[in-house]
């Protein structure tokens, strides 16, 4: 159920008063996943940054492919925004929002995630059993729509991507993950299986710097990784990518018992993380106790679970979305095998009234995450308001772990990301009937519990 005309409107009458920032971008074509990569410019009241972007087309012409958009997006920076930075047409395309790439894409882009420990780099999941890992900066621009000449040869052909991870034996669409301080990827897919890579064990890490990596993701000085000198997996060719190398995983783990849905690293560990899927479950795996789950939380959500992250700043703090409607916390020490006897918090019923489809602890500030569903709606919470006293008057105005509820996009709310670069700034896409739209914002300080004190 998305945003009603009478909840746009009382959301957009108020954005002056409750966002330091808001830019608006009209998008062509829908967009499932969107990222933040590196800062490229530091500017007095403004941060030049990259941001990479899905393009979902309908396949209708194969000058309009499935892409990858990689972008540089003007960040206005806080307390400077003027006040024509917060109001905005439906229909424009923000002056904030420039495409400089275009990746054409081996089918459709269902995630992205990047690399922190090298922004250059990002892995895509589409429809298919493989993954993609591709360089931003040393692709080529590709040629769409008007502008493509299908008469040169290869102008339809897809982008080559820089690697491949193979592995998976069926479909793995949007159980995706990246470790932030290293370089390996995990996975989840129809085949009920989690995958781990290293892509540090593809060419000794000259993917991402002309480096050898220090066989811990790293990039350093010094010997190839152990799997890179043994060959395994590194120096095969994929079958229909170009003849893209492609990489075998490192880690195979087996548990789930329906298609895992979504997969989260442990802030500190790249051997530890846990997932959720189809089954209801939330699994925890530990790549040093073998192949098999070190905990299984049966019925965590009443339907499948769609999301989870795990906190950077909290390693015994993890939160999920469920199909259920329901955003759920959970404390790593006080796990049992049954949902309902270990779950820490709750969303109210009614806080989102369709499915979750992204969940994501803020990197800035201990206790704060944020959810966005089906419905439109994305919401902030503040973990440390749980259970707060509020007078009558605040009651009707929510939970009191309830900070911001973000109302501006009119259809469903398909992924969004904290800024690991500007605190409290999101980028946020949506798609279908109300529009295809990406917001970047941020919410007055005012509202949060860490006021600027510049």
């Amino acid at each position: 159920m998305d945003p009603t005309d009478e909840d746009y409107g009382r959301w957009k009458s108020l954005v002056p008063f409750l966002y330091d920032w808001l830019a608006h971008h009209r998008l062509v074509w829908p967009s499932l996943s969107c990222r933040w990569g590196q800062i490229l410019e530091q500017g007095d009241y403004k941060l030049k940054q990259r941001l990479y972007l899905s393009e979902q087309t309908d396949g209708s012409s194969p000058t309009f492919p499935n892409t990858l958009t990689v972008a540089n997006v003007e960040v206005v920076k806080r307390r400077v925004a003027a006040a024509e930075h917060l109001t905005f047409n439906e229909e424009e395309r923000s002056a904030f929002v420039k495409r400089v790439k275009t990746i054409i894409h081996p089918g459709e882009v269902n995630k992205i995630r990047e690399f922190e420990a090298s922004p250059e780099l990002f892995v895509t999941h589409t429809d298919a059993p493989e993954l993609f890992v591709w360089n931003a900066d040393s692709q080529p621009h590709r040629k769409t729509g008007p502008n493509m000449d299908t008469e040169k040869e290869g102008a339809t052909t897809p982008s080559t991507p820089d690697l491949v991870l193979v592995g998976h034996e069926e479909n793995a669409e949007f159980a995706l993950a990246v470790h932030r301080e290293r370089f390996h990827v995990a996975s989840g897919g129809k085949d009920q299986n989690v995958l781990i890579w290293n892509i540090a064990d593809h060419d000794g890490g000259k993917l991402w710097s002309g480096r050898v990596s220090d066989g811990h993701g790293r990039p350093a000085k010094g010997a190839l990784s152990p799997r890179a000198r043994s060959g395994d997996g590194v120096g095969a060719r994929s079958g229909d990518f170009g003849g893209a190398p492609a990489l075998a995983p490192a880690l195979k783990f087996l548990g789930h018992v329906d298609t895992v849905e979504d997969v989260a690293f442990h802030p500190s560990s790249a051997l530890e993380l846990c997932s959720v899927g189809d089954d209801s479950a939330l699994i925890f795996w530990d790549g040093r106790a073998g192949t098999g789950p070190t905990h299984r939380v049966g019925e965590a959500h009443e339907s499948d679970v769609h999301c989870v992250d795990w906190s950077l700043l909290d390693e015994n703090a993890i939160v999920t979305g469920g199909a259920d409607s329901i955003v759920r916390l959970w404390d790593r020490r006080k796990l049992s095998s049954k949902g309902a006897d270990c779950v820490v918090w709750s969303s109210p019923a009614g806080l989102h009234a369709d499915g979750i489809t992204t969940v994501q602890w803020c990197p800035d500030q201990d206790g704060v995450f944020a959810s966005a569903g089906e419905d439109g709606y994305l919401n902030v919470f503040d973990r440390s308001r749980i259970g707060a006293e509020q007078t009558p008057e605040a009651k009707k105005l929510g939970p009191p772990e309830v900070l911001f509820q973000h109302a501006g996009h009119r259809s469903s709310l398909a992924d969004f990301h904290w800024n690991p670069c500007d605190p409290w700034t999101i980028a946020s896409v949506s798609s279908g009937d109300g529009g295809n739209t990406l917001q970047l914002w941020r919410m007055t300080d005012l509202l949060t519990s860490t006021p600027y004190a510049g």
